[in-house]
């Protein structure tokens, strides 16, 4: 009989949940031992839990949006909290579950550190579920702060000028510069309750000295917040570095084959919190996917959940490949006499390229068993001589490089984020985050990086 047939009475059930959650602390256990390749093959999907889905090889998509139940002690239990169970999908639900194991354990790997997450319906949505908890009243009647890094992507500079600042009347304080440590620790005072920052930027892959900056952030009794959608844990996982809680626009790198769109946040265990329950502090991801997230309701797709954890298996390799691509790319348009500037941590010439040499590396190495190897990523930005017409002219030129407003992609994609996904921030929000209008942002796919240099050099020639 299953545990479902057997269990009876709310005790009784209560106790089936303990069970079930000692077995997948075991198999959570057992997954932190292997390679990072083979915790994103399998996640705790393990070979028991494949013969309780009727031997599913692969996780199933629960796309029912309700579960039913054994009897009304099941249900309240459920309902209670007070045991593993998804009872509606905008709670929870066994195949996001899966996606969200499998990215906790990659977040955490190689640092000891024990992490939990929650995926959301976008990358937005994770921002501001990572966020919005840590700005509730605190019954002192003072305006909380927060501390932003500016260079980071449209989207995420309009929720905190708009929607916390305007709207919520958050007093959002920019940082500029990302790599001025002194910067930050200017804008910390009383009313701060978070800092928060992109590694590397969007589209300036502009840099965050991680371990720094969460130093700034626990001497002030806060967490540190830190996207890391275009690394990917493959490349760097922020929580080793000092983070208290990371998100992911799963939708790009993550989803590269561009058939989902999702977000996540991942937290470690006791993030650094002076304000908020004890709860919240010890299990942060835990605490936003049963509290905030239930009443905001941002709730992933299991079909999109499926897609994104099946995109998920192959990412270091993924990842390696195109930052390799993504290298040479932007030493051949360095080297190329139309273009002003090339921004990828990568290039000897960046500003942030010794943070990112002593932080970005692909997970187990280029071999697979360990052997060091920096990888920066599949995104850069160029500027083009001559300004926006110029670059206009470029973007138009292109034939084998989709213009798209997306990023970390099987397909190559360029946009100008001026014009796009920085437009509606106006000329002063850009200016606050210094993407110029002849900025060419390039997220390099996985075609061969000699077409794509063929693509550019030809649209180049239009400048």
């Amino acid at each position: 009989m299953t545990g479902l047939e057997m269990a009876t009475g709310l005790d009784a059930w209560v106790a089936h949940g303990a069970e079930i959650t000692a077995a997948e602390e075991a198999e959570r256990a057992r997954m932190r031992g292997m390679r990072f390749d083979t915790i994103a093959v399998h996640g705790i999907y393990s070979a028991e839990a494949a013969l309780a889905h009727q031997g599913s090889l692969i996780e199933p998509a629960y796309l029912s949006p309700a579960q039913h139940f054994a009897d009304s002690d099941h249900l309240e239990a459920a309902l209670g909290y007070l045991m593993p169970a998804w009872g509606y999908t905008r709670i929870a639900n066994p195949t996001l579950h899966y996606l969200e194991e499998t990215l906790a354990l990659l977040e955490a790997y190689g640092t000891g550190i024990v992490a939990s997450a929650v995926v959301t319906g976008s990358g937005m949505a994770a921002v501001d579920m990572a966020v919005t908890p840590l700005l509730a009243d605190d019954g002192t009647g003072r305006r909380p702060s927060v501390v932003v890094g500016a260079k980071c992507y449209g989207g995420t500079f309009q929720l905190f000028r708009e929607r916390f600042a305007r709207e919520r009347g958050v007093d959002v304080r920019w940082v500029r510069e990302p790599l001025d440590t002194a910067e930050w620790a200017r804008l910390v005072d009383g009313s701060t309750r978070l800092l928060y920052g992109e590694m590397p930027s969007n589209p300036s892959l502009s840099v965050l000295d991680v371990p720094a900056v969460s130093r700034i952030a626990h001497d002030a009794g806060v967490p540190l917040v830190v996207d890391a959608t275009v690394a990917t844990p493959a490349l760097l996982r922020p929580l080793g570095l000092g983070a208290d809680i990371v998100v992911h626009s799963v939708s790009k790198s993550i989803a590269a084959s561009g058939l989902a769109i999702a977000g996540a946040v991942v937290a470690r265990r006791g993030i650094v919190s002076r304000w908020g329950s004890d709860e919240m502090r010890d299990d942060f991801a835990l605490h936003v996917k049963l509290l905030p997230m239930r009443d905001h309701g941002p709730a992933l797709s299991p079909f999109n959940a499926l897609m994104a954890l099946t995109d998920l298996r192959t990412l270091r390799g993924r990842m390696d490949a195109w930052s390799r691509s993504a290298g040479r790319v932007a030493a051949f348009l360095e080297a190329h006499p139309a273009v002003e500037r090339v921004h990828y941590p990568g290039l000897a010439s960046d500003p942030g390229h010794g943070v990112a040499a002593r932080d970005m590396w692909l997970a187990d190495g280029a071999d697979g068993e360990g052997e060091p190897a920096n990888r920066f990523g599949h995104l850069l930005a160029f500027t083009v001589r001559g300004g926006q017409p110029a670059a206009r002219r470029v973007l138009d030129g292109l034939r084998l490089v989709r213009r798209a407003t997306d990023l970390g992609r099987v397909k190559s994609v360029a946009t100008i984020p001026s014009i796009s996904t920085h437009q509606q921030q106006g000329e002063e929000g850009r200016a606050i985050a210094d993407v110029p209008p002849r900025l060419i942002r390039l997220s390099v796919g996985a075609e061969h990086p000699g077409d794509v240099e063929d693509d550019l050099a030809a649209a180049l020639a239009r400048a």
